[in-house]
């Protein structure tokens, strides 16, 4: 399997887990990114200038860096793939903090658990990704409970 189509690979496998034209915008045809190989030649993690793009899991899904969910927020409509936070967990989340539900102003409507998400403030700023643990309907009506799992929190840029 040559580089483009391993790359073709993973924007398919990114359009289907996140929506259309994600795989465009994490992996853009005119970027240089390099995919790091596991032993059996399986690709593992998608890197560029920037960061981690994503890991490619052994269950053919990816896990987001802060560099990806920068990419698809700018890619996806809002909120899509995203819970959407305000200031009082904005500095928690950037050290990496879990997000609860009654923090949450604002989640995309096909968020389901075990979802890799994006972790938004309110002024649009990516302040880290995780996996959604509750589904969109259940952060808008809890008041209680951890809503995503934040793996790694965003750097202010």
């Amino acid at each position: 399997m040559s580089g483009d189509a391993t790359l073709d690979d993973l924007r398919t496998v990114a359009d289907y887990q996140f929506g259309a034209g994600a795989g465009g915008a994490l992996f853009p045809p005119d970027e240089d990114v390099t995919v790091r190989r596991s032993t059996s030649g399986r690709p593992r993690q998608v890197t560029c200038d920037a960061g981690r793009v994503v890991s490619y899991r052994t269950d053919g899904r990816f896990t987001l860096g802060v560099e990806g969910g920068r990419r698809l927020r700018s890619a996806l409509a809002h909120p899509e793939y995203s819970v959407v936070v305000g200031d009082e967990s904005a500095p928690f989340v950037r050290d990496g903090k879990n997000v609860f539900a009654k923090f949450v102003s604002e989640v995309g409507d096909a968020v389901r658990p075990r979802d890799e998400v994006t972790v938004v403030h309110e002024d649009g700023t990516v302040l880290g990704v995780g996996r959604a643990e509750l589904a969109a309907a259940e952060m808008r009506d809890f008041s209680t409970g951890m809503a995503v799992k934040v793996r790694s929190g965003a750097v202010p840029e």
